[in-house]
């Protein structure tokens, strides 16, 4: 499903038991300098991130200050986040104009709230300059924070170049049948430099037969709830796009590869 960009008034653009990713929170949270924002998702675990700008965080006695640091866009410095337990009471305060992210997965269990700094990244790279499937992945909660997680997974990922394609070769990860795959919901939001770029998302539903596909903007947020689902930025773009996933039954994401591509696995 996508979802235009609209002002949300810092409102969840994906609520808590969404009819499409009910495993998935999201909510892009916007201030001016000064300006608190509060909030607590019983039943979620989420992860606050800064796309721009710098704020202070409290978790119930827990602090996280100058978080974040970026300048006018995604691509002005790298990412940070602070992870609150479910139904934990969070407290934003900006430093400057700021937009956040808040992204959450369905998890019952209260854990202990941290931050992941700049330093503490899990960096990645896949595909290849020749296929125009190079791609760059930070992530935020990732593997380094798997014992300190529910079932989170936020990430941030950059085609690297202009134009080009992402989650290629196609996978999905919409049922549950270990040790094939696992079900975690999914949902980004994008941004393109220049931001009047754009790009296709497609959703195969089903390997050999046609699917759906979406004209995704910057600041259009998409859902992943079945399906192969790659996607490409437009020639002479780059394309960013935030990543939450929220697994069923387990944290660690199982992808299933399309059959159709399977010999481009390397």
């Amino acid at each position: 499903m996508h979802i235009a960009p609209y002002d949300n008034q810092n409102k969840p653009i994906v609520d808590v038991d969404d009819t499409t990713v009910p495993l998935n929170y999201f909510n892009i949270v916007k201030l001016d300098a000064g300006q608190a924002f509060e909030y607590q998702v019983p039943g979620y675990e989420t992860c606050i991130v800064p796309a721009t700008g710098t704020i202070n965080v409290d978790v119930e006695g827990f602090q996280a200050n100058d978080l974040g640091g970026r300048g006018e866009d995604v691509w002005d410095g790298e990412p940070e986040g602070v992870y609150v337990p479910s139904g934990g009471k969070a407290t934003l305060v900006a430093k400057d104009a700021t937009e956040v992210f808040i992204a959450g997965a369905k998890y019952d269990e209260t854990l202990e709230p941290f931050a992941v700094r700049s330093n503490e990244l899990d960096l990645v790279q896949y595909g290849s300059d020749d296929t125009k499937t190079h791609r760059k992945i930070k992530h935020i909660l990732g593997q380094k924070q798997h014992d300190k997680v529910g079932r989170l997974l936020v990430s941030e990922l950059f085609t690297v170049g202009a134009g080009g394609w992402s989650g290629f070769p196609s996978h999905k990860h919409d049922t549950d049948r270990l040790p094939l795959e696992t079900r975690h919901d999914e949902t980004y939001n994008f941004r393109f430099r220049p931001n009047h770029g754009s790009g296709l998302q497609m959703l195969q539903r089903e390997d050999g037969k046609p699917g759906d596909a979406y004209h995704i903007v910057d600041g259009s947020t998409v859902c992943i709830d079945k399906g192969y689902h790659p996607c490409a930025v437009l020639p002479g773009y780059e394309m960013y796009y935030f990543t939450i996933l929220g697994g069923l039954s387990q944290r660690p994401l199982v992808q299933y590869f399309q059959p159709s591509h399977a010999d481009q696995l390397h």
